[in-house]
């Protein structure tokens, strides 16, 4: 069969399964549709999360990125990595124990306060909005060249098959879908990897094989292969990093905390029944993550070294067949500046010839590399269920956050149940046709919008939640003030500079990067907005009354292990 048979077949298949998982666990209460009623099994939670999670930047883009920024991509290897870390060990169990819906219930209950709960409210839209957004454009790429449709059919088809499951099951049906959708995206990215290993350095472990010599009996090193393609044609060493040393570490940093800040990943900890399951969930996650995050920097390096040697130089007429099907997606294109039929390319703007979207090159492995049919049919479903696990997560926050956090809390306490389910069902509607927009026309590449979506969440969230947390003095006057000043200077950063809003559209993207605030790029920015948003919460909590005695109380059971008092009192 050919590419496109074996996808439809693939695509066909696993999407039954998440439609037919939708029916079998559909949501019958606002529990069963918020946190999938709290009886999710520590493994079956791990599974979720790690698919959740690992959206389309980690499945399509992040080694897509890593290939072409090589030293400098491991940023988001870093700070997506330990940023879960950080989320698992440092707030995941705190939350649980709390016991609310959503994040945007524990800050409205913490900080007793409506209008701290409409900031949060307000916070959580823009970060899963602008998440969503990296998602759906996933989607539109991986469709636009398997199914041959373009790209905002793409988009249209994926809106569809998530408002389905998402609308009918709820986080009871998302759950169960992404451990489905865990399955096919792993063996999706591994299948490849493993088959490119052995094809170029004869080992069938990619971790080790980016670091072994090529099979051809030459003894060079594969790493040292890439480098000196490179070179040749002008880009820096893969193995060196040009990026300054404040942007790589203020990247990290807004990764990390973001992390540990996004809505979506922390209500995963409320699905579970008891505290102890919310740790080992965690830590389930982590090992299912680690198996794509260090898969991933190996896979940037095949695919950049095949990328290189099978177009430098070559006379255009000769380029396969998978070359001319990206072509016709316009994610790859070709400009024949000086006419001789063969494709320049090099880092010289005036002379290089082709020009590649990051975003291909994880799809385009398999093709470039000649596996099966089935395998780069594979790798099309596996980036769906990606794109689709997290897109799912995110929608079931957007409609939470407005049936829950809005309608119920603050405008119509008395509510019935049932109403609530169906305005949860119906703002989740409207949150897929949002997705759809930015999906159809996105702000950038996949891992650059999803790193801004992480920005805002490190400027807004985090410094509520962890002050929330573990400091019981914090009022809602601080945490009000701290959100508004974080998420407004983190929003005026991207603008003035991701998008050039505040110029008049005159700036180009060099001037604009040789503007940057010392020296931080707006993926970075996340670092000084968070910083900016702990220093107001705590000069505006010192010059305002404490909380009531009852919430330090509820800080002090949340921190405090059940039975500890009574075992210190021993």
């Amino acid at each position: 069969m050919d590419v496109q048979s074996w996808t439809y077949l693939l695509v066909g298949i696993t999407f039954s399964i998440y439609i037919g998982i939708a029916i079998w666990s559909k949501a019958g209460s606002t529990k069963d549709f918020y946190v999938a009623g709290g009886g999710i099994s520590p493994w079956a939670n791990g599974l979720a999360t790690a698919a959740d999670w690992m959206s389309a930047a980690s499945f399509i883009s992040m080694a897509g990125l890593i290939s072409f920024m090589g030293y400098d991509g491991s940023v988001y290897l870093m700070g997506w990595t330990g940023g879960y870390v950080l989320l698992a060990l440092l707030i995941a169990p705190y939350l649980r124990k709390f016991g609310k819906y959503t994040v945007t219930d524990f800050i409205g209950e913490r900080y007793y306060s409506n209008v701290a709960r409409v900031v949060a409210v307000i916070c959580a839209l823009l970060v899963s909005f602008t998440y969503v957004a990296g998602q759906m454009r996933g989607v539109g790429v991986v469709f636009s060249r398997f199914l041959e449709v373009n790209i905002n059919t793409g988009v249209i088809i994926g809106m569809l098959i998530v408002l389905f499951y998402a609308v009918l099951g709820g986080m009871k049906g998302i759950t169960y879908t992404q451990v489905a959708q865990y399955c096919v995206l792993i063996f999706a990215f591994m299948v490849p990897a493993i088959f490119i290993s052995i094809q170029m350095t004869g080992n069938p472990i990619p971790q080790v094989g980016m670091g072994s010599t090529l099979s051809d009996g030459s003894g060079t090193y594969l790493l040292d292969r890439l480098n000196g393609l490179s070179q040749e044609l002008g880009f820096a060493d893969y193995t060196q990093g040009s990026k300054s040393r404040i942007d790589v570490f203020a990247i990290t940093l807004a990764l990390m905390v973001g992390t540990a800040g996004l809505p979506h990943v922390i209500v995963r900890f409320f699905t579970v029944k008891k505290v102890s399951d919310a740790r080992k969930s965690a830590g389930i996650a982590l090992l299912c993550i680690a198996i794509l995050y260090t898969t991933a920097p190996a896979v940037a390096v095949f695919a950049r070294t095949n990328l290189i040697e099978t177009v430098s130089e070559q006379p255009y007429e000769s380029m396969p067949q998978w070359f001319k099907n990206w072509e016709k997606t316009g994610l790859l294109s070709y400009d024949d500046k000086n006419g001789d039929g063969h494709i320049q390319y090099n880092a010289n703007a005036t002379t290089n010839e082709l020009t590649v979207d990051r975003d291909i090159m994880v799809l385009a492995n398999p093709e470039i590399a000649q596996l099966p049919n089935w395998v780069i049919a594979l790798v099309a479903a596996g980036g769906l269920a990606a794109a689709l696990s997290t897109a799912a997560g995110l929608l079931l926050v957007i409609s939470a956050s407005i049936s829950h956090d809005l309608i119920k809390k603050v405008f119509k306490p008395n509510i019935s149940e049932r109403n609530e389910l169906w305005s949860a069902r119906l703002a989740a509607v409207f949150a897929v046709v949002i997705a759809g927009y930015f999906g159809i026309n996105p702000p950038g590449f996949v891992a650059a919008v999803v790193a801004l979506a992480f920005g805002l969440a490190a400027a807004s969230f985090f410094p509520a939640i962890i002050l929330g947390i573990f400091y019981k003095r914090m009022n809602k006057q601080g945490a009000i003030a701290g959100m508004v000043v974080g998420l407004s200077i983190m929003l005026f950063y991207m603008l003035k500079f991701k998008f050039g809003l505040f110029d008049g559209g005159k700036t180009t993207v060099a001037s604009l990067q040789e503007n940057w605030w010392w020296g931080i790029s707006p993926e970075g920015f996340g670092s000084v907005a968070m910083l900016v948003n702990f220093a107001v919460s705590l000069i505006v909590n010192y010059f305002t009354p404490p909380p009531p005695e009852d919430v330090q109380m509820m800080v002090e059971d949340i921190r405090i292990p059940q039975g500890a008092s009574a075992a210190q009192a021993h």
